[in-house]
């Protein structure tokens, strides 16, 4: 298990391949699933001692210690519908994760290997039996089928989430927001897209939001096809199948007709490590996810100095 640790942290500093550094994991079902280490913190074998939540959601089996600090133990298999894994019976593990700003453990049944794809082999599945779904994609490794989780949709459900924006950003986004403001986002969580749509139309802010960077792009080059982008700014999320956010962001600055686009890559992973990362790559900012009055403002403050820019370029 050292070892394996050891590897993980050697793989999260790698970046902008557009390659997927994969964490694969059996739960109780026997089946092979995949997390991208990115998220890892740490792997830890389950303590036998697991404190109890009183009226805990389904999934939540209790919390742990770790670094001195009580984080929440959620069973991967009880969140899909699956028997529970056992930890009074043979040896278990937690993945330590971060996901938005906050930490979790992810109780599973026991680590496989460490893999790597690139984004490319990663597809998101179709079909109406997908739909409501935890499943965000597919990959394979050696004809063994990876189902790849939207943990994010799993955190949602059991934790929930405030989409929210403040009053305060609402009464500013009447002042700024036109209705020729367009804002385009890619993401393939569910979850994100919800609340990304939600915090939008609260603020009034005309939005095209689609599932993955290679559609965003698309529309993107379709749209400069008349010489005019009609997009005021650019949303993206990093971990997505077929293209990256980081591949996505190199793609749009180094294309002449896109690069003045500004670009916002957002995800659930929120150290700075992702931050710098991002700018690196050309994005114009950086904002963790699930957090809806960051990216408002962040919104807000560029469209506001769009509009005081073209008042200027008229006068």
């Amino acid at each position: 298990m050292d070892d394996l640790m050891a590897e993980v942290n050697q793989r999260t500093n790698l970046a902008f391949s557009n390659e997927m550094e994969m964490l694969t994991f059996y739960l109780s079902d026997g089946q092979l699933y995949g997390l991208n280490v990115f998220k890892i913190i740490e792997i830890l074998e389950t303590p036998k001692e697991i404190t109890v939540m009183p009226e805990a959601a389904i999934g939540i089996v209790g919390t742990i210690d770790f670094r001195g600090h009580p984080i929440s133990v959620i069973d991967l298999s009880l969140a899909l519908g699956l028997d529970r894994v056992d930890i009074n019976k043979g040896v278990s593990y937690i993945l330590i994760c971060e996901y938005s700003t906050s930490t979790q453990g992810f109780l599973i049944a026991r680590p496989d290997r460490l893999i790597n794809k690139s984004w490319a082999e990663v597809v998101a599945p179709k079909g109406t039996i997908f739909e409501g779904s935890y499943l965000t994609a597919i990959t394979y490794h050696q004809d063994v089928p990876i189902q790849i989780l939207d943990v994010e949709m799993i955190l949602v459900d059991i934790i929930g989430i405030d989409d929210h924006v403040s009053d305060a950003l609402v009464s500013q986004s009447k002042k700024v927001v036109q209705k020729e403001h367009h804002i385009l986002a890619a993401d393939d969580s569910r979850a994100a897209r919800a609340m990304l749509a939600s915090a939008l139309d609260q603020m009034g802010i005309h939005h095209t939001i689609v599932e993955n960077a290679e559609k965003a792009y698309d529309l993107l080059e379709q749209s400069v096809k008349n010489g005019n982008c009609p997009y005021n700014l650019v949303i993206s999320d990093i971990e997505m199948p077929v293209m990256d956010g980081f591949t996505f962001t190199r793609k749009v600055k180094q294309n002449p007709k896109l690069a003045h686009i500004y670009l916002v890559l957002h995800s659930s992973l929120s150290n700075k490590s992702n931050s710098d990362k991002a700018k690196k790559m050309g994005a114009n900012d950086f904002i963790p996810k699930f957090q809806p009055d960051k990216i408002m403002s962040v919104i807000l403050e560029q469209l506001a100095k769009a509009e005081n820019h073209t008042q200027a370029v008229k006068s």
